[in-house]
């Protein structure tokens, strides 16, 4: 059917092409034109049309074309009558038809202007396109609250390869793009044709041109944008400044005022999260997609602990929540039972003091029953502002890359990956909980690797890579090693009293991987859970109580404090539900989707409550923010 449609056009133009400026017609000669037109149209057509839309598909997609949609023989149309006309372009210069010529605008200043300004729109279109482009691969779905969050907060600690990933990419070919189409724009000339009566007659001059680059660069303009708006849910931006909801305010339990009774004898927290780790990394019997399991240690060790899985399969996790998919809000979610949303007027997450000032954290909640409290990471802590979650709320001592360097754990100059590797993370773990539990007092101790994190993960030297794919073997490594370091935990005279949290902070950015590894849409991705050791208070639970459950990483927060013994009246905290009760969570209540739309939205509460955030004019009109405590808000 291609080859059909693809001749029809090469006839068509064969046509015109010996009416207008051949002045043989001789039958040989018009046999010999339209014959160089269809080979040349099909084949250049098939070709483009292969690589640019239909790049999985070989030659026999193009014979049996059964399954092509009526959008795919549209765009194999144009693609066809796009050949066919710079086919003809190329043959009329070739002929010395069509020639160049210096044109000079009538109103230089003023046309100056006007191509200033169409390669100005052009490069934003570019931009918007290439961004997005870059974005969705390298950072998976991240959608339009996540995307302000991160532009508004601290980039110091991003792993160098990002900025060479994003140089290389987007903004590389967005400059050449650009600067190839302002050379075009900028070059003042006029295109003649010699008719079959030999007389040359302007065809398109300097305005003309002005005229269709400024058209094209609206259309690259427009067509980015809402390219940009589609791919990243920029509509959430929308609801989250524009329209609201009461949803939290609804469900909202204070965590500060909530009646939790606690265990005469405090129970240890070990709580890890597991860079990326999601279910899908699973052999495709246990749930997952790989042909091969990547987390066999994983796998064993959680057949030991207790699952929350959204099927009735053993393994499976969270839903998508609002505000869950990138590792500082997974902290936030888990440690205040909220989502991270984006704030009310300006960024309050990239100062110390003003992150989350209103909510009341695991860490404070730990902290009043006398916990002594470590978070620890192979990164900077300023990245995204993690460092001033934990200096705000509670009394943490925070080990990241800067302390490492700065109490010789590692020299001034030492840099791999995002700061330090997993390898000396958990050796510098086992030191700093053995110092915790030598204090006497009940321990909280957080961490995170990042072995798994994008871009491609990292492999130490002298490790071992049994798979093709860099990322399946980071995987497998990190699966290793963090099993490693949890048999040296039961292993300690503390564990009978210690309890260990696993999780996947989100499911992973590293979208290549998932190309190659030709992941579906219909298959669902979860993030990999396990609770191993939690108190007696919660034994064993029923399968009715850990499978088939929606839920998101907020409702992990209740279900901590409960795994450590702490009896929580309603079972509830923040927005979360603890998941050893078997009480419906707001998933559950509500449905996902419906949930999720309208935590999209604006909240007064987390605004006014928990960002602490009010807007107030001045005499002069201006806007400023007011930080208010929340002590005068409840009044």
């Amino acid at each position: 059917m291609l080859f059909i449609i693809a001749s029809v056009i090469a006839i068509i133009i064969s046509a015109l092409e010996i009416a207008f400026y051949n002045k043989k017609r001789s039958v040989g000669y018009c046999i010999t034109t339209i014959i160089r037109n269809i080979v040349c149209i099909d084949l250049i057509s098939l070709e483009v049309f292969r690589l640019l839309f239909m790049k999985p598909l070989h030659l026999r997609g193009f014979i049996d074309t059964s399954e092509f949609s009526t959008k795919a023989y549209v765009i194999f149309t144009l693609t066809a009558i796009v050949i066919g006309f710079l086919l003809q372009v190329f043959i009329a210069f070739f002929n010395t038809r069509l020639t160049v010529e210096k044109d000079e605008p009538k109103h230089k200043i003023g046309a100056g202007i006007f191509k200033a300004f169409t390669v100005l729109v052009f490069f934003l279109g570019v931009a918007a396109r290439e961004g997005t482009v870059w974005g969705r691969k390298a950072f998976g779905g991240v959608t339009g609250d996540q995307l302000i969050i991160n532009l508004t907060s601290p980039t110091e600690g991003t792993e160098a390869s990002v900025y060479i990933d994003a140089f290389e990419g987007p903004i590389l070919k967005t400059f050449v793009l650009t600067i190839l189409f302002a050379l075009i724009v900028f070059g003042s000339y006029k295109l003649y044709y010699a008719f079959k009566d030999s007389n040359k007659r302007a065809v398109f001059n300097d305005f003309a041109k002005r005229i269709t680059c400024f058209v094209l660069a609206v259309v690259c303009l427009v067509s980015g944008v809402q390219y940009g708006v589609q791919k990243f849910k920029l509509n959430m931006v929308f609801n989250a400044y524009v329209r609201h909801s009461t949803i939290i305010e609804d469900n909202y339990v204070d965590p500060e005022t909530a009646n939790i009774k606690w265990p005469e004898k405090k129970r240890n927290l070990i709580h890890i999260y597991l860079e990326s780790m999601e279910n899908s990394y699973l052999s495709k019997e246990l749930g997952g997609f790989m042909p091969e399991n990547l987390m066999p240690n994983l796998t064993e060790l959680a057949k030991t602990g207790t699952v929350f899985s959204d099927t009735d399969k053993y393994f499976g996790g969270p839903e998508k929540g609002t505000g869950t998919q990138w590792s500082i809000a997974s902290m936030v979610n888990q440690m205040t039972g909220l989502p991270m949303k984006a704030p009310g007027w300006i960024n309050t997450y990239g100062a110390d003091g003003k992150f989350l000032p209103g909510a009341y954290t695991l860490g404070e909640m730990l902290e009043k029953q006398g916990y002594e409290q470590t978070c620890m990471i192979g990164a900077s802590g300023t990245f995204g502002g993690l460092r001033y979650l934990f200096d705000t709320h509670g009394n943490w001592k925070f080990f990241d890359y800067d302390y490492a360097k700065e109490n010789g754990y590692i020299p001034k100059d030492y840099k791999k990956n995002w700061g330090f590797e997993d390898d000396k993370l958990y050796a510098f773990a086992k030191e700093e909980i053995t110092r915790l539990y030598e204090t006497g007092k009940p321990f909280n101790f957080t961490m995170e690797d990042a072995d798994t994190h994008r871009p491609g993960g990292y492999v130490s030297k002298g490790k071992k890579k049994p798979f093709k794919f860099k990322y399946a073997n980071a995987i497998w490594n990190s699966d290793k090693d963090v099993c490693e370091f949890i048999k040296w935990i039961q292993a300690q005279p503390f564990y009978e009293n210690t309890t260990i949290v696993l999780i996947g902070d989100h499911i992973s950015m590293e979208t290549e991987f998932f190309k190659q590894a030709g992941f579906t849409k219909d298959y669902k991705r979860t993030q990999f859970n396990c609770i191993i050791n939690p108190a007696p208070s919660v034994g064993k639970p029923d399968e009715k109580v850990t499978r088939n459950r929606k839920w998101a990483n907020w409702d992990f927060f209740p279900t901590i404090v409960a795994s450590i013994g702490g009896e929580i009246e309603g079972n509830r905290l923040g927005i979360g539900t603890n998941l050893f009760s078997g009480e419906k969570t707001i998933f559950e209540e509500v449905g996902v989707k419906k949930a999720n739309k309208q935590l999209e939205m604006g909240s007064k509460m987390y605004n006014e409550q928990i960002l602490q955030v009010e807007k107030l004019e001045d005499a002069a009109g201006d806007v400023e923010l007011k930080t208010t405590k929340k002590a005068q808000l409840k009044k």
